[in-house]
Parts: structure tokens; sequence; C-alpha cells
């Protein structure tokens, strides 16, 4: 398995006159059992021997392409993310073009790495807006549920989860902001440190907004009536997407300690 560093695929490329023969398996990838994908992405080694980063090549493979093989589609957390899905792929002996690689032989970290800064962003993003929601739900569902015989809005841990969670949304947003300014106007690799503290920060703070979603409403919360069970999964699964927490923590502290 290759982890959070892609240099460790182990996937093979091997040339063959003017194609190249893949072999390797796959697993979470997203949309490869939909219906509608036709094409898929493969990085594997083209250069076992070359310098760390230089070894790895991204190739287009169509889907129908003899060799390739959607074994199965994995659940995240029990549910199964209709209609994209994540499949585990098997590549057994495919055979493309040449003509079908990015960029170039060796090139394939470097296409992974241009991608990470702004997909990072964006998940942030999305998730911000995942936090609004909760809060949203919550502060409805306060006003609507009576325990004891009162709104439980009138509760005052309540009304202090309510307002943590405004704190935190907005100074997760600033973080974010920051963080997409400092991409847009100096660069991915200057930004870096700003792109993991919000990777390592955002998706922690709205699991904690989630979870109190979840304690406000009740049994309700978590049944299929209402989208929090769906929210949880998204920003949890994110603490591993794209790097987990830890790796996004060295980094924050590599930089501080230069």
């Amino acid at each position: 398995m290759a982890s959070s560093d892609a240099t460790n695929i182990e996937a093979a490329v091997v040339p063959d006159g003017d194609d190249y023969i893949l072999n390797g398996r796959k697993w979470w990838s997203t949309g490869g059992g939909d219906a509608r994908c036709k094409l898929s992405i493969f990085m594997g080694k083209t250069h076992p021997n070359a310098e760390k980063h230089e070894q790895q090549s991204m190739i287009l493979v169509p889907m129908d392409t003899p060799g390739v093989k959607v074994e199965r589609m994995l659940d995240a957390f029990g549910f199964d993310d209709a209609p994209n899905g994540h499949a585990e792929v098997l590549f057994e002996n495919v055979r493309v073009p040449k003509a079908n690689i990015l960029l170039g032989e060796g090139r394939g970290v470097e296409i992974a790495q241009g991608r990470l800064g702004p997909g990072r962003v964006h998940h942030c993003m999305r998730l911000i807006g995942v936090a609004e929601r909760s809060l949203g739900m919550m502060c409805a569902r306060a006003k609507n549920r009576s325990a004891f015989g009162k709104p439980i809005a009138g509760q005052g841990v309540i009304r202090l989860w309510i307002a943590e969670a405004r704190c935190a949304i907005d100074q997760a947003r600033l973080l974010v902001l920051n963080a997409a300014w400092k991409m847009d106007t100096l660069g991915s690799k200057a930004a870096r440190r700003d792109i993991a503290m919000i990777k390592a920060v955002v998706p922690k703070t709205v699991l904690e907004i989630i979870d109190r979603a979840f304690q406000v409403h009740g049994g309700a919360g978590v049944s299929q009536d209402v989208p929090l069970s769906q929210f949880w999964i998204y920003a949890r699964s994110l603490r591993l997407a794209d790097g987990p927490d830890e790796v996004h923590q060295e980094s924050i502290a590599r930089s501080e300690l230069l």
C-alpha cells in the first residue's frame, strides 16, 4: 500500500515497443465503479532506480481496456457513496500506447503535488459549508426540541456549544482564506505550511461541531432522517485523504524548527 507517500507506489509500468504494459492493484479509486467512468489515471513506476520523486509516471487508461477489472466497491463506514463509489481496480497486463502518458516519464509525483495544494483547499472549503449547515441544523433543532418542559435552546450547555461552533467556524474560515490567498499570490510552495495547517485543523474542528449537532438532535441525529451521519463520514475521511493529520502536523513542526 502506498500510504500518504506516493513514492511508495509499486504498480509497474514497463515499456514494450510503442506501448506500456501496466500491472498493479488500486483501491479507493473514487468513481471507478460508476457507469459514466470511461477513463482512469494510472500512476505507476517507470524508473525504479531514479531519484525518489522521479520514479513515477501517470498514464491515461480507458476503463474498457483488456486487463482492467473493477474487483469490488468499497464502503466508507458502511456507506457505498453511490453512484460514484470507491473501487478496487485490478490492472493485469494492461497495454496502452506510450502517447497516453501525462507530461512525460518520471513526472507523476510532480503532477500529484501540483493538484494537492488546491485540492486540500477545496476540501476545507467544502468542510466549512458542512460546518455551517450542521450549526444551522443544531440551532433549528435546539429551538424546536423540548426536554423537561422547555426548549433545549434554553439550556446553558447547548448555548455554549452553539457559541463555540460559531467561533470555531469563523476561525477555520479565516485560516482557509489565508491559505488560499497565499497560494494565489505566492504559489503553492510558499503556502505549503498554511495548506498543511488548514488540512490538520479544519476536519477536526468540523467533526467536533457535527458531534455536538448529533447530541442536540438526540436519536434523530444518527438516523437517515438527517444528513449528519454522512457529514461525519465525509469529515472523518478527510483526516486521512490527501495525507493524514500526522503528516501535515510534522510538516508544520518542521517549518517552525527551521
